[in-house]
């Protein structure tokens, strides 16, 4: 995505950006590039917060943000992007006075709605990037569909209690073997029964780990917008905290005439 058109820094800009302009691997070509792009964040929540803060800090030109929910104070724990004074408010609102306060380049477009599949392919329409933090499998499989379908890259991440995950999609392309690279049911082929798998309420988090995933999740999101590395295609990694140990696995396109 590197070499899609990008426009020119202000003096403010390069500044604001000079130790990312330092590195010879993002550079002003890169900078430009996360000031021209369009990333979609799905949900406000604890993976969606770091996500937010970080690539709005990272100069990242538009970002939308999907949640239907309010701030709550059991939020506050983990969803760094929200404080005590914006409990009982939208979170996208919440979300667009934080960027907001943290880098006045960064347009934000709030959607207060929850993505439906009649709706879904529109929100999705017109992102470079998706980022999925929401928290629970039915969005999940939306989205995953909407964006293969859309061929837009899917950055997906999860956690639950101490245990972190994330991946990047893009079931479009190939690999270096000239195999189909997979998508999200290759993975994970079908959404657990209901009520299988307990929610953060139900069995807690530790508030740092969603911090942990959510911050590398906007690194690669970083990553796919410059050019930068090698982005998780095909890649699933794993973290977990009590451990401290961080694990990849490898999976690939189950059927590549699907």
């Amino acid at each position: 995505m590197a070499e899609k058109m990008t426009s020119p820094l202000t003096p403010t800009e390069i500044d604001r950006y000079s130790r990312h302009i330092l590195l010879p691997e993002i550079g002003g070509q890169g900078q430009q590039a996360l000031k021209s792009a369009r990333v979609l964040v799905v949900g406000a929540g604890g993976l969606g917060a770091p996500v937010i803060l970080y690539l709005a800090a990272a100069g990242i030109g538009t970002l939308g943000i999907v949640d239907d929910d309010a701030v709550s104070l059991s939020n506050l724990q983990r969803q760094v992007i929200h404080q005590t004074s914006t409990v009982g408010t939208s979170k996208v609102d919440s979300a667009q006075d934080a960027v907001a306060r943290l880098n006045p380049h960064v347009t934000v477009c709030p959607l207060p709605f929850r993505l439906t599949p009649d709706i879904v392919s529109e929100t999705l329409a017109g992102y470079d990037i998706v980022v999925d933090g929401s928290d629970n499998f039915d969005t999940r499989y939306l989205v995953a569909n909407a964006a293969e379908t859309l061929r837009i890259p899917l950055v997906t991440g999860a956690v639950g209690r101490f245990d972190g995950s994330l991946t990047v999609l893009m079931p479009w392309t190939l690999d270096a073997a000239g195999r189909q690279s997979p998508r999200y049911r290759d993975l994970f082929p079908e959404p657990p029964p209901p009520g299988t798998v307990p929610s953060c309420a139900q069995a807690g988090i530790i508030g740092a780990l969603t911090g942990v995933i959510g911050t590398l999740q906007a690194m690669e999101v970083v990553k796919l917008v410059t050019g930068a590395g090698d982005p998780l295609v095909g890649r699933l990694l794993l973290y977990d905290a009590l451990a401290a140990r961080f694990d990849t696995i490898r999976y690939k396109r189950r059927h590549a005439d699907r």
